[in-house]
């Protein structure tokens, strides 16, 4: 068997695992990355890029029956729209394509030796590729783990789009072959409720099932409203506070209320998305680390209960996030070059890209309390706001939590058109630790969406001035 050594084996090629390997690379680490899947990991190839295309190509093609049935209220009219659904994921192929041949293109200028094949892990310092044709024992003095999640099966649905079955995976709902005309969606997190979107606007009648009694349940109804609204709007049909009990293809999915009454849903495909849990194996469990139920227990500097061996990303545990797992890598890349680095955010901003976007950064007002931290909280409305009247956009709002004491900015909150492009400026404002004076006298261009953000400092402060 062919053996190689090197500083810093990462396995898995994702967001946290390429981006370790590029700064490790770039701080003169010798490093050594094993993916046998392509690189870029589930954000590039089977989720949030691919997934905010199909999104994307939906919001158009609704946009474009809208005006062909002569409801654009700005007067612009076209011909029935058709849809080419072949073309439409050649074209989201294209994106992750030029995405991940990009990664691949970063780890060679960085220097990072990539193997393309799954890793097993032999013990802390050693791990065994299955390429192509060959296998490769590679020694390292430190291992970083960064295998990712995996979508969660419900016992009674195991997956089996793959296979051409009726029981999709997101992986699956990315990559269609053709609509259904019916689809359930088991699921009314973030991820479940985007597909829904996605689905609706390119014409397939879509129910969700959810177990809990409401929609993206860690946000406050605040928020989500808008998002029920616009899914009520949209024809959505909403089963919450119900469960499944499994599929068949005559009848459909089994659903039981909290009455323990059951029904079925008649439905050509079915999305499952309950959650991800993260994807151990790998030999990963001979390392007997400390673990956080399903997840890879680390410190504050990403360090697992074993020296020299580190873990980044989903195997991590909540939040499941691609910039988290990015930032976590580039930590523990610098620490291994010598730098001292420790991952304590402030702030970790969480979208959802649903119609409308939601974004949550910093405290909610419950982790607030729980915290026994006396806020002021003020919204400024988008129906105020200039520019989202001139994108149509009139609903929602961002929202400011600052600290009553000295008015330290502690969390921000926002639902409506596009407020995924304002998370940058939430997060970048609560890790410098500014206060609502900061963000007030701060001039934001005009008009933008971002003046939303100033006036809700201002209203905070008691004397907001475009309402």
């Amino acid at each position: 068997m062919k053996e190689i050594s090197t500083k810093l084996l990462v396995i898995g090629g994702g967001p946290g695992g390429y981006v370790a390997a590029i700064r490790a690379g770039q701080l003169g680490v010798p490093t050594v990355l094993a993916e046998g899947a392509s690189l870029g990991g589930t954000c590039l190839n089977i989720g949030c890029i691919p997934s905010k295309a199909l999104i994307h190509a939906a919001h158009d093609f609704e946009q474009a029956r809208a005006q062909a049935a002569g409801s654009s209220p700005m007067g612009i009219r076209v011909k029935e729209p058709t849809l080419d659904l072949a073309q439409t994921v050649r074209w989201k192929d294209g994106i992750v394509k030029r995405l991940t041949s990009g990664v691949g293109t970063l780890l060679r200028k960085a220097g990072v030796q990539v193997l393309h094949g799954w890793a097993t892990v032999e013990d802390g310092k050693t791990a065994v590729v299955q390429l192509e044709g060959e296998t490769v024992r590679v020694r390292c003095e430190h291992l970083l783990i960064a295998t990712g999640s995996e979508p969660v099966a419900l016992p009674s649905m195991p997956f089996s789009g793959e296979t051409g079955g009726a029981i999709w995976s997101s992986t699956d709902a990315l990559s269609p072959t053709e609509l259904p005309k019916r689809l359930v969606v088991v699921g009314a997190g973030y991820i479940g409720l985007e597909l829904s979107f996605a689905y609706r606007k390119l014409g397939t009648e879509v129910t969700v099932v959810e177990a809990a009694p409401d929609i993206l349940p860690r946000y406050d109804e605040a928020l989500t409203k808008p998002v029920l609204d616009s899914l009520k709007k949209a024809g959505v049909v909403l089963h919450l506070g119900c469960s499944v009990a499994g599929y068949d293809a005559k009848n459909g999915v089994h659903v039981r209320n909290a009455r323990a009454d059951e029904f079925a849903l008649p439905a050509d495909k079915v999305l499952v998305a309950v959650g991800r849990r993260p994807r151990t194996g790998f030999g990963i469990e001979g390392l007997q680390l400390t673990m956080a139920g399903r997840a890879i227990a680390i410190d504050a500097h990403c360090a697992t209960s074993m020296r020299n061996v580190w873990a980044i990303g989903d195997v991590t545990g909540e939040p499941v996030l691609a910039h988290r797992a990015m930032a976590q890598g580039e930590c523990v890349a610098e620490q291994i070059a010598g730098k001292p680095r420790r991952f304590e955010p402030m702030a970790i901003p969480a979208v959802c890209f649903t119609d409308p976007e939601v974004v949550l950064c910093g405290m909610t007002m419950d982790e607030a309390r729980g915290a026994g931290v006396d806020v002021l909280e003020a919204s400024f409305p988008f129906a105020a706001n200039g520019r989202a009247m001139t994108l149509g956009a009139e609903g929602g709002f961002v929202r400011v939590l600052a600290r009553k004491s000295d008015h330290v900015i502690v969390g921000w909150h926002a639902v409506g058109r596009s407020v995924s492009e304002l998370s940058a400026a939430f997060g970048q404002s609560i890790e410098m630790g500014a206060r609502l004076e900061d963000v007030a006298g701060t001039i934001h261009a005009h008009p933008t969406l971002g003046e939303a953000v100033q006036e809700a400092a201002l209203r905070a402060l008691g004397h907001a001035l475009h309402i």
